[in-house]
């Protein structure tokens, strides 16, 4: 079964950084623990933001990724940006940085929820964390 992880950022920790900041870091960790990353990002202005910031985020270097749309060719990238449900072989874990629960999220291993401090953000993460609780799916909440 799916393992949900919010990752609540504080008004303090968010006005130092971003969701997609934060977005970053866990691409970084997951894939740096092997795993693929798909994330999910309806917005286009947010999508766009992601896509850069991987490019500069890690000093030195990049995380490899690719947004969904453009034909994907192996070698495969750690991380696939889109709005849309990726392929097949994307099934590790989603960072869910839309305002609601894809349909597709519960193939993955594990869904990670940003918390933004925004109350209308906050509002729509508390739908989603009783949505997810209602259905019985494991959750574990990360304060930062």
């Amino acid at each position: 079964m799916t393992r949900i992880d919010f990752y609540i950022l504080s008004d303090d920790f968010a006005a130092a950084t971003s969701h997609v900041l934060t977005a970053c870091k866990l691409c970084d960790k997951a894939t740096a623990g092997g795993k693929r990353v798909y994330a999910y990002v309806p917005d286009a202005a947010t999508a766009e933001a992601l896509d850069t910031a991987l490019w500069s985020f890690r000093q030195g270097g990049f995380i490899a990724h690719e947004r969904l749309g453009s034909s994907l060719e192996e070698p495969l990238p750690a991380v696939l940006i889109g709005a849309s449900e990726p392929p097949a072989s994307y099934d590790g874990v989603m960072i869910n940085l839309g305002l609601d629960v894809p349909d597709f999220f519960s193939r993955f291993e594990r869904v990670l929820e940003i918390v933004d401090a925004d109350p209308s953000a906050r509002t729509k993460s508390r739908e989603r964390y009783k949505f997810y609780r209602d259905r019985g799916y494991e959750l574990a909440t990360h304060n930062l």
